[in-house]
């Protein structure tokens, strides 16, 4: 079996953990701030994990993370 391509856009935005769970940065922290309460932004400065949903897809693009 030939070897698997890593998805790169993919390998930019999400890190793996040592319990094997991907880390992702929240979405809606990049323009149109003014409008948005401190305590959103502040919430969004957190990382947080994938849905368990997304996972199996996940993996398969990103077979050596």
């Amino acid at each position: 079996m030939p070897k698997l391509k890593t998805k790169r856009a993919a390998a930019k935005r999400f890190k793996k953990t040592g319990t094997g769970e991907l880390k992702r940065y929240k979405a809606y922290k990049r323009h149109i701030l003014t409008k948005k309460s401190a305590k959103t932004k502040r919430r969004l400065r957190k990382s947080t994990m994938t849905d368990a949903t997304n996972s199996k897809v996940m993996k398969k693009i990103l077979p050596y993370i």
